[in-house]
């Protein structure tokens, strides 16, 4: 596997040449599940303040083993921080999720969201339910219609959004790595990537009419190791409800930068 730690390698690189180096074995691997039809495509949206980088191991494994990854960073973020605006709001999120599924036209997505991220992906649900095959929230939100983020946050975003907000700025400085109990060893790198949230993202009331019920496979994955009473609530909601599946994993909350080979064999399982 490539080295996520090394800054010559871009998301982009990895997701345009990921097994590219991983030799015949690799490449005669994908073509056959190409060739028998099990090939799949998995749109992975990130959280707040992380973004499309943040899924690299993840879109390494799933590469190599044949199947298709699209990664795509929220407007404002990561590679994307040059356009951050006091215009971003949840719709901006929503559309950059939809548009890469209507773009690239792919079809029987397994669509995946971490922590944040399960506000626009609710709310993408809505636009292209019919192209999406299965649902994953990652230690993530499950909003209901009407409800903003600001309604759930945590007790540190919600004092970083309202120091934002008293001051009129377009974002809100990131916590650093160790909040999110990601390993020791990734902590330096995960700060190094992590930029400024959009404010306005948090303020806009999300429009649900069911379509997240609609997909045909649900579920949620906890990093119990990290403290969220919502994603405990949600978790707790999905376990009781047998249209969806449930898993645990040990770890922080960025599961896909410190168990990124179990979460590909979950992904591989419920897609």
């Amino acid at each position: 596997m490539a080295d996520a730690n090394d800054p010559s390698i871009t998301r982009r690189g990895v997701l345009a040449s990921a097994g590219a180096g991983a030799g015949a074995a690799a490449l005669g691997g994908a073509q056959a599940n190409a060739q028998s039809g099990t090939r799949k495509t998995f749109v992975l949206i990130h959280g707040a303040w992380h973004g499309g980088w943040c899924w690299r191991r993840v879109a390494d494994l799933l590469e190599k083993q044949g199947h298709k990854v699209f990664a795509p960073t929220l407007t404002g973020l990561g590679e994307r921080s040059h356009l951050m605006s006091k215009d971003i709001n949840l719709d901006t999120h929503i559309a950059d999720v939809v548009n890469v599924i209507k773009w690239e036209d792919v079809n029987d997505v397994c669509l995946v969201a971490h922590s944040y991220g399960g506000w626009p992906v609710s709310g993408a649900l809505e636009q292209v339910g019919e192209r999406v095959s299965s649902v994953v929230f990652l230690d993530a939100f499950v909003p209901e219609n009407g409800q903003k983020s600001l309604d759930t946050a945590s007790d540190f975003s919600r004092k970083g959004l309202l120091e934002a907000m008293a001051k009129g700025e377009a974002s809100r400085a990131p916590p650093k790595a160790e909040v999110f109990h990601v390993n020791p060893k990734d902590r330096s790198w995960v700060d190094s990537k992590l930029t400024a949230q959009p404010v306005g993202v948090a303020l806009q009331p999300i429009k649900l009419t069911g379509a997240r019920e609609k997909v045909a496979k649900k579920t949620y994955i906890r990093a119990p190791a990290y403290p969220q009473p919502h994603f405990d609530q949600h978790y707790a909601a999905k376990k009781a409800d047998p249209s969806w599946r449930t898993y645990e994993v040990d770890g922080g909350h960025d599961v896909m930068v410190d168990r990124p080979e179990r979460l590909v064999e979950i992904l591989l399982e419920v897609s």
